[in-house]
């Protein structure tokens, strides 16, 4: 690395809080499925800003709405109407088929929010005791970093030296219906879980899990609360992952891709009365709703369905996990994933996914590790056949290396 690139990375160790351990590679531009670091090394984006770049880094349409929108006028609070909000409202039904729509910023507000919509749902609708309301996670999810969240999380490293949490939260396996079948209650009110479970490493529940899922909750009047923030919006080569099973939630959380990387936008989308048990004063947020944030996400999901992202996210990713199969490497434990959504976990013997991750970054790709022995894939949507083969030689080439 030059003194330059060195320089970066030690003033971001000197001054900021070490919550994060990245790559050593100090980015400058992107275009596309494309990156380009200080020094104008190229790199292919295989992480996609964990799926928030779906549509492309810096894409031309969104960023012509952003400049636009922010010429003309960027934030009112809600404690005034304005002229975004309510087209957006009306387009992102209409793509999901939702019938109310909580716009907030990050995809953590989004699972916060929902909780405590259902939690209210629960006891003006459902009948549940006051502060008797329950929610059943899974084991090994990931819903954000807030204090709420990491209460019910089971990863140490999350929850270690935070609490003291709050109550009214059981964790089962995930993909295991039997087990959510066992833990309901006439108290559970939802059951808040993600279609595929990203950060723990692309794991794909069975099928027909979310089909009996979707059954146990009609059945014992609970909600079912998908987790769409990494999936949704076409990761997984549909709208939302839900999709697959020809299922619908009864609460769906969007965020990451709902902007295209440009801007900091989520929403709580619902097909029932949940969020209709929100009264004035009883949730808010100073940016949610916000005039820009809204004209960006209309411009993001626009170029999503015009230029047919989510069937080129499908036929590529089919590419992709076809290519990943075919590598004969004694490092490749599995090889898995759904859409543009994708995973190689390694045998522990084969050393940490992170010195991969780092000799991937020498070839030009840019991938991450997770849970110490699987890489993420996730480039953008947009990328075409020629890359998907580009990379994959790169992924042969590193992959049957052994690095322990």
């Amino acid at each position: 690395m030059s003194a330059s690139v060195i320089d970066f990375i030690a003033t971001e160790a000197r001054f900021g809080a070490r919550n994060y351990e990245p790559i050593g590679v100090v980015l400058s531009r992107g275009e596309g499925v494309w990156v380009w670091d200080t020094e104008g090394n190229r790199y292919l984006d295989c992480l996609s800003a964990y799926s928030a770049v779906s549509q492309g880094h810096c894409h031309p349409k969104i960023l012509a709405a952003m400049v636009e929108q922010a010429h003309r006028l960027t934030l009112t609070s809600r404690a005034f109407h304005n002229d975004q909000l309510a087209l957006f409202y009306e387009e992102i039904a209409a793509l999901t088929g939702s019938h109310k729509v909580l716009p907030m910023n990050s995809g953590a507000e989004a699972v916060e929010s929902a909780i405590k919509s259902v939690r209210k749902w629960g006891y003006e609708v459902k009948g549940v005791p006051d502060g008797q309301a329950e929610i059943i996670v899974c084991a090994n999810n990931f819903h954000g970093r807030t204090l709420g969240v990491v209460g019910f999380s089971t990863d140490p490293e999350t929850r270690g030296h935070f609490g003291p949490f709050a109550p009214g939260f059981k964790v089962i396996p995930f993909g295991d219906a039997a087990a959510l079948a066992e833990a309901i209650t006439p108290n559970t009110v939802a059951f808040l879980v993600e279609p595929i479970q990203g950060e723990a490493g692309v794991v794909i529940p069975p099928a027909g899990y979310f089909t009996e899922v979707r059954e146990l909750c009609t059945a014992n009047n609970v909600m079912l609360v998908l987790d769409e923030i990494q999936t949704g919006l076409g990761r997984t080569g549909k709208l939302l992952a839900e999709q697959h099973e020809g299922i619908e939630a009864d609460v769906t959380l969007l965020g990451k891709a709902l902007s295209g990387g440009f801007y900091p936008v989520s929403a709580v989308l619902s097909n029932n009365d949940v969020l209709g048990t929100l009264r004035p004063g009883q949730h808010g947020s100073t940016f949610g709703g916000n005039p820009l944030a809204c004209a960006v996400a209309r411009a993001a999901m626009r170029v999503l369905v015009e230029e047919g992202m989510i069937e080129n996210a499908a036929r590529q990713g089919a590419r992709f996990l076809e290519g990943l199969k075919d590598i004969r490497a004694n490092t490749i434990r599995e090889v898995r994933g759904r859409g543009l959504m994708l995973a190689v976990e390694l045998h522990p013997e084969a050393g940490l996914a992170r010195r991969y991750c780092e000799a991937l970054q020498g070839k030009g790709i840019l991938a991450k590790d997770t849970h110490e022995h699987t890489i993420r894939i996730a480039p953008p949507l947009v990328i075409t056949s020629d890359q998907v083969d580009w990379a994959l030689e790169r992924f042969a080439a590193i992959l049957t290396q052994d690095f322990s």
